[in-house]
């Protein structure tokens, strides 16, 4: 049984930093893209990072470029993290791992990923 559970999130001040993980387990993930997702209170789930899990290549969006890395474990093949610096308030919202068997570079279309976590909330005041 696939099973992504994110940890990290949390309220913190604009300015601030948090990271994210995502525990991913019931499957070897080595041919997976894992990505991060975020929706923003009444808004739709957007796409924020991804990595592709054998070489690790990266993808971000423009509004995290900068100041968001997308990592892994190497002593832990199932945990992908998320580090966000430098946070907005306009970076509230529900953040997401996910997952998708799929080739490089991914696609930042929610509805293509296979595997969700159930998400952390992040609240950035001002």
């Amino acid at each position: 049984q696939v099973q992504l559970v994110e940890y990290g999130g949390g309220k913190v001040q604009a300015g601030d930093s948090l990271r994210l993980s995502c525990v991913a387990t019931g499957r070897s993930f080595s041919t997976y893209v894992m990505a991060w997702f975020r929706q923003p209170p009444g808004k739709e789930r957007e796409f924020v990072a991804a990595a592709n899990w054998r070489r690790f290549d990266t993808y971000y969006a423009d509004f995290v470029k900068g100041r968001s890395t997308i990592s892994r474990d190497n002593a832990d093949n199932t945990v992908v993290y998320l580090q966000m610096n430098h946070l907005k308030p306009e970076d509230t919202g529900d953040y997401y791992c996910a997952a998708d068997f799929a080739t490089w570079p991914p696609t930042s279309r929610w509805t293509e990923y296979d595997y969700w976590g159930q998400g952390t909330q992040v609240t950035i005041s001002s």
